[in-house]
């Protein structure tokens, strides 16, 4: 069984305000995507890494990124789609030489301190079951709310906050995304696509520093999450 990490950072960061998309932003002077992809580098688990961008930036990642930090393995740069679901499908197409039982863990290039014992966590419970779902549980009441006013408050312990990494057999996830994109569905993340084949995914305990960094106020939790990390 050999393990691969796609790892989708297509999106354009509108919601950040900055002049660059957001994987390239700079924190502690390198990119996170660098420090997203360092993470999986340094994982003796992950066999490889393939990294899903605009198809305007393949260039500018190769050269900016992957030779300058020296990702070595970083196999292919894929050019994304117009949605996340998109690009991974992508990313999943040009996987068409794995094997059925390999792993594919799928991972937003924006979170750059996902653990390595939630990674390793993650790809042994997609071994064993349908697939595997990186979540934490919600900490405030949640509220159904239409037109603004509340109609349901669903029990807190039945809420899950997903986070990424989300792994699956290759098999699996790629039957997942192919009929999706044959039926025109477009689903939240890659376990709803899993669920709709009435497979069941797994939740993984994550880890609330696994941040998805779109705002700018995410940007200075993530410095402050560094700055501890070196302290």
């Amino acid at each position: 069984m050999r393990v691969i990490a796609l790892i989708p950072a297509a999106g354009m960061g509108k919601r950040m305000g900055a002049g660059m998309n957001k994987q390239y932003l700079l924190l502690d002077n390198r990119p996170i995507l660098a420090h997203t992809l360092a993470v999986f580098e340094q994982a003796p688990f992950v066999d490889d890494i393939h990294v899903v961008i605009p198809e305007a930036e393949i260039s500018f990642c190769r050269e900016q990124v992957v030779e300058k930090y020296g990702f070595a393995k970083v196999r292919s740069i894929i050019a994304g789609g117009s949605e996340r679901q998109y690009s991974v499908l992508n990313g999943i197409r040009a996987l068409s030489n794995c094997n059925e039982d390999d792993v594919v863990i799928i991972h937003d290039g924006v979170r750059p301190f996902v653990p390595l014992q939630v990674i390793r966590h993650s790809i042994e419970t997609a071994s064993r079951h349908d697939g595997a779902l990186v979540a934490v549980p919600v900490k405030d009441t949640v509220k159904c709310v239409s037109d603004g006013i509340v109609t349901d408050t669903p029990p807190r312990e039945t809420i899950w906050l997903a986070q990424t990494p989300q792994s699956f057999r290759y098999d699996i996830i790629s039957a997942a995304h192919e009929l999706a994109a044959a039926e025109g569905f477009l689903g939240t993340d890659d376990a709803s696509l899993v669920e709709r084949l009435g497979r069941e995914v797994h939740v993984v305990r994550g880890d609330y520093r696994n941040i998805k960094i779109t705002t700018p106020e995410d940007m200075l939790l993530a410095e402050t999450f560094l700055k501890n990390q070196t302290a």
